[in-house]
């Protein structure tokens, strides 16, 4: 038997990692199908039809598959939120051992791609502890786990973290608005699809420190996990409060650099200009949160921001005497800040400048 560190971590980390197996109504992935067609494209019939083959005797089809690890020995697990988006959809999950579980939704992340579920396992489940994602190092050698393509279960690879704090624009489906996800972990370790939501751990300690969540499309070696100190506050939320609370500020903006001042003749190359209309330079508008009632004004009406008197086309250029720029945006200032929170922002609104104390409230 191999004595090798890394056969040992994988060991003591498989029966840890759980696959999660998605279905759906036959009839419902249809409808889908035909939804998300061209109204001009007149398939026929036939080619819009599940095949029989595929669909089992309670007339479900599977559609997909993702990964997640226990946390608690009564069967708390995390996964991704695009993992369990669809709620017409049916979840379930099996151990390491193969045993079959029903999956309860405990709570959804409103921000970040987190998602906390549950199953009842007739005894007490091994499970895997978190580290701090605050301590990882460039270069530090991790494992990813998973059920890749959502065939191979048990799928384990070998990389280091390439790269911290990335932020890329992510959808979770080709009909979804793109959105920005930030202060991720940069991984060579291979992320195939399905292998999201299972743990990135350190390959020395085993320790958990990031959920598996996006690959990057057109090249190679690159993956993301989102860093397990952002779970590790949802699964404390869920504890004490029954429910995820994450801060609304309710506005959507764009980050201001040196290209958009000179796109749109700005007094400043930097904050964040608040607005609804536009997207920026890679194509994505920035939230605090995606919100449908500020896609036009940029500013949810009675929210935390408008009451504040932040308006749209204003320039947010300070939260707390610090600089917003694209190093460090305004979301990244909210993964710091709690429901209930004071923040000072310094605003511009044509050339005068402002104060505006906000107060966060919890978002529904």
């Amino acid at each position: 038997m191999s004595n090798s560190p890394i056969v040992k971590t994988v060991q003591k980390t498989i029966p840890g990692v759980i696959s999660i197996i998605i279905a759906k109504n036959a009839k419902e992935v249809e409808k889908d199908l035909k939804n998300s067609m061209p109204a001009n494209l007149n398939l026929p019939e036939e080619q819009t039809k599940i095949p029989k083959e595929a669909i089992d005797s309670r007339g479900m089809v599977k559609i997909g598959g993702g990964s997640g690890f226990v946390v608690d020995n009564t069967g708390i697990i995390l996964t991704n939120k695009h993992v369990i988006a669809d709620s017409k959809a049916e979840y379930t999950i099996y151990d390491s051992a193969g045993e079959k579980h029903e999956a309860e939704i405990l709570a959804r992340d409103p921000i970040n791609d987190v998602a906390i579920i549950k199953i009842k396992p007739k005894k007490p489940l091994p499970f895997l502890r978190l580290g701090d994602s605050t301590k990882i190092q460039l270069g530090e050698e991790v494992l990813a786990f998973g059920n890749a393509l959502g065939i191979f279960r048990n799928t384990v690879s070998r990389g280091i973290v390439s790269g911290l704090s990335r932020s890329i624009a992510a959808q979770a489906d080709p009909t979804a608005p793109p959105q920005e996800m930030r202060g991720l972990i940069q991984t060579d370790a291979a992320i195939n699809p399905g292998n999201s939501g299972g743990p990135l751990v350190n390959s020395e300690t085993g320790e958990v420190i990031g959920i598996n969540a996006a690959l990057l499309f057109g090249a190679q070696n690159i993956g993301f996990a989102i860093p397990i100190n952002h779970a590790k506050r949802d699964l404390e939320d869920l504890a004490k409060f029954n429910h995820i609370k994450r801060p609304l500020l309710g506005i959507s903006y764009i980050t201001v650099d040196e290209n958009l001042k000179s796109r749109m003749n700005l007094p400043v190359d930097y904050g964040a200009l608040v607005t609804g209309e536009m997207h920026n330079h890679q194509g994505v508008l920035e939230h605090d949160p995606v919100h449908r009632a500020c896609a036009k004004s940029g500013v949810i009406k009675n929210s935390p921001a408008y009451l504040a008197g932040v308006r749209e086309k204003d320039i947010i250029l300070e939260c707390e005497g610090e600089k917003i720029g694209t190093e460090k945006t305004i979301q990244d200032f909210l993964e710091d800040m709690k429901v209930g929170d004071t923040i000072k922002f310094k605003v511009l609104r044509g050339k005068k400048e402002f104060v505006a104390k906000v107060v966060l409230a919890e978002r529904k």
